[in-house]
């Protein structure tokens, strides 16, 4: 008999075995959380009072679970109880705590226990807010060559120019002065390198970026950073305009770099006269991502006893429609009412932010108080209404429930003091820019940081595909490297080993076939190493590599996040208390003493 503590939790694990047969050993397993026995702790984790029975047969085996520490430890993989595994489970939910596929992981830099984490804050555009690339981009691209065309005078043939969005990646760096798109690695060293649409060959590469005495930058203002996903399209754009450029002489008599100032002047015309905004709160579905896990994923930090926080460029009445569209209650047509229930699930809204200088303390800037029925700015003190001379000019502010600030503007301090923030390092913000949201709020606060990197799911995903392919290029690469240094040690006998003439002849027979073998390989690895870079991205390759170094956006995202994932609302399938740990680094030497 086994006596149980009262009020304390228990799990019992029954296996019921048939009896062996000649082909198989199965087993029924029922694994129990009980009701009766659980503390009101273990009612906040439902997660950990599962009844559910499945059915295993192979390899006389009984497969377990358990959850310890908030991480899963290894299980096989069972269907979920409502029978659909396209949605993983928020880690709060009866379901959650099971195993997270690897594009929806959480990949950690450095070490952050959420323990010591007192408010969580989000950007909102490509981040709460995942725009369609096939739709949004399009729209943007469609707008700025309009503007290019009727506003600065660019030749009509361009309004007839479609948009490839899949054409650009992010980390790319355009030489606004050569009319270049670039692919770097960590150490600034060009890799992949096109004129317009132009591959440009090794030796222009290297009489162009490889030959100078003092090492290029690659930084404002001669170059431009593709680091957005909302700059793709102006990159495809001025790639578009070289090629015009090149092939029609005369059509457009500014410079590569005019016209990269041009691209940039209708984008920002774009922006100022509301196209792109307008045509998005009109039918917000068209443009953005829907995602069921955001409000579950807010609701579980806000549980857990942390403050949340929104700081967005955009203005009140665009973030009120787009947070309306993500968070707000849907009608059975799929559409929301324009009202304020999101604000439940934050503490304090800013908008108008102007990221990156809002991270500035010594940024001046005024912090107003916003009325959410009207839009109308009202001035403060710090975050505190201010007294007005005739009380009647202040519109009486209608109670929120929600118990959430809406201001505009402001800086950093602002927030501090309206969260009571004591130290940098206790805020965890989660951006998709990584200068923008990322690299400020790292270096300059010291805040604690999560970079969001959609591509990230399909290219770990890929990178998982193809893990045998990636053993063969080494085992080519290996290959290469004997055959030369045989080919070497075979010149050096010739050299000073005084072999006679007859042995000179047999010698230098074997090193010409060594040299043949060896550019066969060289080539073969070669096509094999491109073809592999083709299936992550037909022209750009792997988004965090460069042949075998890491990108320079690689570089930035190991530089300035703490973490990094695919979606923000990976959030919520861990614990709000989890503790990120780092993989282990390794050098080179280490490496191979390890593998063998």
């Amino acid at each position: 008999m086994m006596r149980i503590a009262k009020g304390r939790p228990f799990s019992l694990c029954v296996s019921l075995f048939s009896l062996p047969s000649a082909s198989s050993f199965s087993s029924t397993i029922l694994r129990f959380r009980s009701r009766a026995f659980c503390s009101p702790i273990a009612d906040q984790f439902r997660s950990r009072r599962k009844v559910y029975l499945t059915r295993e047969s192979s390899n006389n085996q009984l497969n377990t679970s358990y959850v310890m520490d908030s991480k899963t430890m290894p299980y096989e993989k069972t269907s979920s109880i409502d029978g659909d595994d396209k949605h993983p489970h928020v880690w709060s939910s009866p379901e959650g705590g099971q195993r997270i596929d690897i594009g929806k992981q959480i990949f950690c830099n450095r070490s952050l226990n959420m323990r010591s984490i007192v408010a969580v804050g989000f950007d909102m555009d490509y981040t709460l807010a995942q725009y369609k690339p096939d739709t949004f981009e399009s729209l943007a691209y469609v707008g700025t060559v309009k503007k290019l065309v009727n506003d600065l005078g660019y030749p009509t043939e361009l309004l007839e120019w479609s948009f490839d969005w899949t054409y650009m990646v992010r980390g790319l760096v355009l030489d606004k002065k050569r009319g270049n798109i670039l692919k770097m690695d960590r150490h600034k060293y060009v890799k992949v390198a096109y004129h317009g649409f132009r591959e440009l060959s090794k030796e222009d590469k290297v009489a162009t970026y490889g030959s100078t005495l003092i090492r290029d930058a690659f930084d404002e203002p001669e170059y431009a950073l593709i680091d957005t996903l909302f700059s793709l399209a102006e990159a495809y754009l001025f790639a578009q305009l070289v090629d015009f450029k090149d092939k029609n002489p005369g059509k457009i008599p500014a410079d590569y770099s005019r016209m990269y100032k041009d691209v940039r002047a209708a984008v920002d015309l774009c922006h100022r006269d509301g196209t792109l905004k307008k045509m998005v709160a009109k039918d917000p579905k068209r443009y953005i991502n829907e995602d069921s896990s955001i409000v579950p994923m807010l609701k579980m930090l806000r549980d857990s006893g942390r403050a949340t926080f929104l700081v967005t460029n955009s203005l009140w009445d665009y973030t009120n429609i787009v947070m309306n569209f993500l968070c707000g209650p849907r009608a059975v047509d799929g559409c929301s009412d324009l009202n304020f229930d999101w604000l439940q699930f934050f503490d304090v809204v800013i908008t108008g932010s102007a990221k990156p200088g809002f991270f500035h303390d010594e940024n001046r800037a005024n912090l107003f108080e916003v009325d959410p029925e009207s839009g109308m700015l009202l001035n403060t003190d710090n975050g505190t209404p201010m007294p007005q001379v005739d009380t009647a000019l202040r519109l009486p502010l209608k109670t929120l429930d929600k118990g959430c600030q809406i201001f505009q503007g402001g800086n950093v301090g602002h927030l501090h003091k309206l969260l009571s923030i004591e130290s940098s390092s206790q805020v965890l913000y989660v951006g998709d820019h990584i200068y923008g949201d990322i690299l400020r709020s790292k270096k300059i606060l010291g805040w604690r940081t999560m970079l969001v990197v959609p591509e990230l799911e399909k290219e770990v995903e890929l990178l998982w595909t193809f893990r045998e392919t990636r053993k063969h290029l080494q085992l080519l690469r290996n290959k290469r490297d004997h055959i030369e240094d045989t080919i070497h040690h075979l010149q050096w006998s010739m050299r000073f080993d005084g072999v006679n003439i007859e042995n000179k002849e047999e010698l230098l027979a074997e090193i010409a076939q060594l040299q043949s073998q060896q550019e066969r390989v060289r080539l073969s690895h070669q096509e094999a190493q491109r073809e592999c870079h083709r299936k992550f991205h037909k022209v750009w390759g792997q988004l965090m590599k460069t042949g075998y170094q890491n990108s320079r956006f690689a570089h930035q995202v190991e530089r300035f996040a703490c973490l990094y994932t695919s979606q923000v609302t990976n959030l919520s399938l861990y614990s709000p208390d989890k503790y990120y740990r780092p993989s282990e680094d390794f050098m080179p030497h280490e490496l191979d003493i390890l593998a063998s």
